[in-house]
């Protein structure tokens, strides 16, 4: 069931805190807050955008930082700051005609729970909240930001033969 829901999808959605990091957050003396992104997830965030498919990330951070972070990776569908992860999903579907099951939603904690119960592949990272194990039809061997975004997007794009390139870029999008 698993593999026959991956040749389905169109579209990622990602969480950031826990899911595109390790949830740990770093205060500097002024305030700032600071998180690691993994850079194999940037490699596969990057290629599925350049593959065609639709990536959004939707958030509670408010930091500039991850906004930078994505935008460089080719990531058009960042949304900070957001309340209501429904909302943004919703609109996020109408706007790009998706249907749920077309929707891969990779979150970790309660304020993905909702949103996971709707789409057509929930899957989380292997140190998610047990809440979101529960719904999650495929759990990461990977923790968050150790690589559960790459081997999500791999399994996908593999599975639809859109993996592999004879000729790739060493360059992130935005290096340039």
């Amino acid at each position: 069931m698993f593999l026959e829901k991956l040749q389905h999808i169109k579209a990622f959605i990602f969480d950031v805190d826990g899911v595109l990091t390790n949830g740990l957050v770093h205060v500097t003396e002024t305030g700032e807050q600071l998180r690691q992104f993994n850079i194999k997830d940037g490699y596969a965030l990057q290629l599925a955008v350049k593959r065609g498919y639709h990536v959004a990330v939707i958030t509670g951070g408010k930091s500039k930082g991850i906004g930078l972070r994505l935008k460089g990776l080719g990531i058009a569908d960042v949304y900070l700051g957001v309340d209501s992860k429904l909302e943004v999903y919703n609109k996020f579907i109408k706007e790009h005609q998706l249907s749920a099951e077309q929707i891969l939603y990779m979150g970790d904690d309660i304020p993905d729970l909702l949103v996971m119960k709707l789409v057509g592949l929930p899957v989380c990272p292997a140190d998610a909240a047990e809440e979101i194990k529960a719904v999650s039809l495929y759990i990461s061997a990977k923790n968050g930001g150790k690589g559960c975004v790459r081997d999500v997007i791999e399994k996908v794009l593999k599975i639809q033969q859109k993996w592999h390139d004879e000729a790739p870029s060493a360059l992130e999008v935005g290096e340039e």
